[in-house]
């Protein structure tokens, strides 16, 4: 399952969300979204769990608690919608 984590402070890394949700079980990866010219954090990321139940236990877990000074916003990702088609109509 691919997991949504929102509002991370601009200090947390990748290390520190691998901390965190591999207490609830196995990662297949952890991904924090970064501003590709300066190389900063966007404030949120993904992680991606191989076991659905387990994913299911770190999100009910995880959700509004503190990492680096923020609650964290966990949930389930949804699907990428395509935005390009949503322009062409201007």
């Amino acid at each position: 399952m691919n997991i949504y984590v929102g509002n991370l402070s601009y200090e947390v890394t990748e290390d520190d969300l691998k901390a965190a949700f591999s207490e609830f079980g196995e990662l297949d990866s952890v991904n924090i979204i970064k501003d590709r010219s300066s190389g900063q954090s966007k404030g949120f990321g993904f992680v991606e769990m191989p076991n659905d139940a387990d994913a299911e236990k770190a999100i009910e877990a995880l959700h509004e608690t503190e990492l680096k000074g923020r609650n964290l916003n966990v949930n389930q990702a949804k699907p990428r919608t395509d935005r390009s088609s949503d322009r062409s109509r201007y």
